[in-house]
């Protein structure tokens, strides 16, 4: 990339080198201050070894002058450091142990990114130095390194390097990095490094190619790029010989004409440093680099503000780029995004597309496609522009070949993939081939490519996708078209057309005009004719189409005879496609009708079910007299909903008793009613609440106090249940679960601790199953004191190294999800989502280690078919939840106050109505006069009106009244 600056230094141009690690804006334009110092001394202690070969010697003597100090420490830390020397052993075992896990695991599945990198530090924290050199090169061959790996890797291999081949091999090293991601402090370390070459041949042109290289490569960089100018400024000035101060000057000149942060402090460095006056033309081009900086300051500054990946500031960056049109500038912001956003398709997509269409220099496209693919191995449009820049630069054949391989043990997401990725090659080989020639070695290579492609899609893709993913075989088409057009081959081509139509193809109609038209233009009327008749026979999507075709066809070109065979099959056929159709639609009908005759009879019996419910319940002997099928129906009904009565005296509940019996006996009707007396029902009670425990909670120890709810009915002993699994977590003091009136578990409880700690551990059991149900454990918290108060564990908003995964069959169980989800990387946590009763919903939260891995994960997982189901994948982000607005008071000023729990939000409920019979209300009424209301009506609420004493005889007659 040659930059603005460059071009008008009269530089040489040199192509860029382009590089993912996670590019920090926060950290930007690190001053180089010490950095240049260094660089300084260093270059100081080359030139003077250049000069002077014993000045190491010197240097060697002075620091062994110290040696018998040297060797005290070095005793005194043997001996200190053998006393921790097992801990170092058991260490050191486990580390091995971990080592062979994970060479194992690679061994299985190499692409295993998380993998790599620990198996690369524990290699290097056990000193294994060669084995971690294969480990680096072995992961390097499959993914590109970030910048801290490059970084780590050569700063190991310059600690053990020496002199001659080591340094050529480490400048191979670098060469790598700078291909694999935009990186300017691997050109900085790359520039430094240099710098130590100088005194060998050649070494000071060396280090000025390094230098220029950067420049042209990160030179532009508005917040990093200074740091690359410094450092070779400061290695021009260390080296630069008295009253040759051209190259100085000429840095200075090009780094103001590039508008960079802080470059007001390299003019008026430049202005001290300069003897001379500064010429016009260098403030012109500051003043200039000054305005442009200005209007980058706001991209700037919103890629500061911003998180990482930065995507949609990067984007808008890159548009703004694009409307100025500066070539450099457009593929440095490329870059820059990519570092941050590596696993983008579409963003590899956009860039390489603009190097295909305007750049057009062919080792920038190719590095760059072969970048992409890298990053991106899954997507099949990065793969079909790799090969197609390939062709269009002229690599040899060979080399494309070997590329379309990797494509396809790329592993692609849908079967279609490789559909479209075998289109494009064998475009390519069609290409190659000249047709003027009968045979030749290119089209014998096309013809078995085009078999290969038909039986690699029928076998390997249908064994994995469950599919060929070409239904209207596309590949087949292609290749007949080859035949016929360029090969003049029509009996090959007919033969492929017969394989295309006995793959379920004969029924559609397009199908067949395809065919057609092939025969119209390089074959004979006889096989025209013979394909339409064909076509009417087997078409059922438009047969009225083909027939139309075959009719025109006959009137241009046939017979009377002709003619009239095509007027009796056509008229067969679609005299029998009307009467199908029409039966179809009978038959659709007929459903349809018997849809609404159900729903009809549905709604009949909904509306007797009402009516029933409406009817006012017979009171009295006579009135309960019915059949003995309703007095079966009654009396269960009785049994499961018993009535709620008002308590009353012994006396008057055994009177009620003794009547029944007489009313059953005078009825003549065997009706056995099971009614205890109300004194027994009365101890019955009561021994039920003396034995049911009684909850007292205690507000104050809330805090080592969880709430357990969600619990199975069932569960005939819920403190022995429960216990063993929160006791787990901390001493447990107590177990208080709550039960109804009636005796019954209701499904929740309180478990007091001793300590705090231990109530905050037992939070970590929420969603345990426990018999068939998930349990919810939540803080123990007053909501009447704190009324806003929820408890949800998972987080609300976006997670970019979490997936949610919607659409899987309720039969996947998470350890089949675990599997097919650690294929993309080291999957932390994994979670199906149930509902209360623990039944899953088809859903799942999927928590990766990276937001690499888990962006890999949807691109490659999104659409795949899990038992016949379809999943859709896609990073979690759950949508806002809208809270209901509080309702404000609405009473009128003056209006009685009313309790909100009386009545409720929407007035007195159904469920609110009075249950007392009307025969018992009209007895406890207060008399009435006869016009208008009795005296004393307007009773407070408060005063509680206590009902007549009433005997035996008094509610017997009561409830035999007719």
């Amino acid at each position: 990339m040659a930059t603005a600056a460059a071009s008008s230094a009269s530089e040489p141009e040199v192509e860029p080198q382009a590089g993912p690690e996670a590019e920090g804006e926060e950290d930007e334009a690190k001053p180089a201050g010490v950095g240049m110092k260094m660089l300084s001394d260093a270059v100081a202690a080359e030139a003077a070894e250049a000069e002077d070969p014993g000045w190491d010697l010197q240097q060697e003597g002075v620091s062994d002058s110290d040696g018998d100090e040297e060797d005290a420490m070095a005793s005194s830390a043997e001996s200190s450091a053998g006393e921790d020397e097992w801990e170092y052993d058991e260490e050191e075992e486990k580390n091995q142990l971990e080592i062979e896990r994970l060479e194992e695991q690679l061994s299985i599945n190499g692409y295993d990114y998380s993998c790599h990198v620990e198996l690369i530090r524990l290699l290097r924290l056990e000193g294994e130095l060669n084995k971690v050199r294969m480990a680096r090169q072995k992961m390097s061959d499959i993914f590109p390194l970030t910048e801290e790996l490059w970084l780590e890797w050569l700063h190991d291999e310059i600690s053990m390097a020496g002199d001659g081949l080591d340094r050529e091999h480490i400048y191979e090293l670098f060469e790598r990095a700078v291909k694999d991601y935009i990186c300017p402090n691997i050109w900085l370390e790359y520039g430094q490094y240099s710098v130590g070459g100088i005194g060998q041949k050649g070494g000071l042109e060396k280090v000025r190619s390094v230098f220029e290289r950067a420049l042209s490569s990160v030179g532009l960089h508005m917040t990093k790029g200074l740091a690359i100018w410094e450092a070779y400024r400061e290695f021009e000035s260390a080296i630069v010989e008295a009253g040759r101060l051209e190259k100085v000057h000429s840095l200075f000149r090009r780094q103001l004409a590039v508008p960079l942060y802080e470059m007001e402090a390299t003019f008026a460095e430049y202005e001290e440093w300069s003897e001379e006056p500064i010429p016009e033309s260098v403030l012109q081009s500051y003043q200039k680099a000054l305005g442009q900086l200005e209007k980058y300051k706001p991209f700037e500054e919103a890629l500061l503000q911003a998180e990482a990946p930065r995507l949609v500031e990067y984007q808008a960056y890159i548009d703004f780029e694009m409307k100025i049109g500066d070539p450099a500038r457009i593929q440095l912001i490329f870059e820059r995004a990519l570092v941050e956003n590596c696993l983008v398709p579409d963003l590899w997509i956009r860039y390489s597309q603009y190097l295909d269409r305007q750049l057009k220099v062919k080792d920038l496209v190719l590095s760059v496609h072969s970048r992409a693919v890298r990053n991106c191995p899954w997507t099949v449009a990065l793969w079909s522009r790799y090969l197609l820049a390939m062709e269009r630069h002229g690599l040899d054949h060979q080399m494309i070949s070997a590329t379309f391989e990797n494509a396809l043990s790329a592993g692609f997401i849908q079967a279609t993939d490789y559909v479209e990725i075998w289109q494009v090659y064998l475009d390519y080989l069609r290409r190659r081939v000249d047709f003027r020639q009968d045979s030749s070695k290119e089209l014998e290579e096309l013809r078995s490519m085009f078999t290969r492609a038909l039986e690699y899609l029928q076998q390997e893709v249908q064994e994995r996708f469950s599919e060929s993913g070409d239904p209207s075989c596309l590949i087949m088409q292609s290749w007949a078209r080859v035949e016929a057009r360029l090969c003049n081959n029509m009996q090959k081509a007919r033969e492929l057309w017969d394989s295309i139509m006995t793959r379920g193809n004969a029924k559609y109609a397009n199908m067949w005009l395809e065919y057609y038209n092939l025969e119209r233009a390089h074959g004979d009327t006889q096989h025209c004719r013979k394909a339409l008749h064909r076509a009417v026979q087997c078409t059922s999507d438009y047969p009225e189409h083909v027939c139309e075709v075959l009719l025109t066809m006959e009137r241009t070109e046939g017979t009377l005879e002709d003619w009239d065979l095509a007027i009796q099959k056509t008229e067969t056929r679609l005299a029998r496609v009307n009467e199908q159709r029409m039966k179809a639609a009978e038959k659709e009908a007929a459903l349809v009708q018997q849809e609404e005759e159900k729903a009809e009879q549905r709604k009949k019996v909904r509306a007797e079910k009402k009516a029933l419910k409406k009817k006012k319940k017979p009171r009295g002997a006579d009135k309960r007299k019915v059949d003995e099928d309703g007095e079966e129906e009654w009396g269960a009904e009785e049994d499961e909903q018993p009535s709620k009565r008002r308590r009353t005296d012994n006396s008057l509940a055994s009177g009620a008793a003794s009547a029944m019996e007489e009313e059953t006996e005078v009825s003549g009707k065997c009706l056995t009613i099971d009614v205890a007396p109300p004194s027994k029902q009365k101890e019955k009670a009561a021994s039920l609440k003396r034995d049911m425990p009684k909850v007292a909670h205690d507000s104050s120890k809330d805090s080592v106090t969880v709430f357990v709810s969600n619990l199975p009915y069932s569960i005939e002993e819920p403190e022995g249940t429960l216990r063993p699994l929160f006791e787990a977590c901390g001493e447990v003091v107590q177990i208080r679960p709550i039960f109804s009136n009636r005796g019954d578990f209701r499904g929740y409880c309180y478990v007091e601790f001793k300590e705090e700690k231990s109530a905050r551990q037992a939070l970590e059991l929420d969603r345990k199953n426990v018999e068939g149900r998930p349990m919810f454990v939540s803080p123990c918290v007053d909501k009447s004191k704190n009324p806003d108060f929820k408890v949800f564990r998972y987080s609300t908003t976006l997670e970019k190294h979490k997936l949610f995964i919607s659409g899987l069959p309720f039969s996947c169980t998470k350890e089949e999800l675990e599997g097919i989800c650690k294929a993309h990387g080291t999957v932390k946590d994994l979670r199906l989502v149930t509902n209360r009763a623990g039944k899953p919903k088809g859903l799942a939260y999927v928590e990766y280690e990276s937001e690499s891995q888990a962006s890999q994960a949807v691109m490659k997982m999104d659409g795949m078919t899990i038992k016949e189901n379809v999943i859709k994948v896609a990073i979690s982000n759950p949508p806002q939840r809208k809270v209901p607005e509080k309702p404000e008071g609405r009473t009128a000023p003056g209006a009685p106050m009313v309790p909100r729990q009386m009545y409720g939000s929407r007035g007195k409920g159904r469920t609110q109505l009075a249950l007392l019979p009307r025969a018992l209300q009209r007895q406890g009424a207060a008399p009435q006069a006869e016009n208008g209301p009795a005296p004393g009506l307007a009773v407070t609420a408060s005063v509680a009106t206590e009902p007549p004493k009433m005997s035996n005889a008094d509610f017997a007659k009561l409830l035999l009244r007719k």
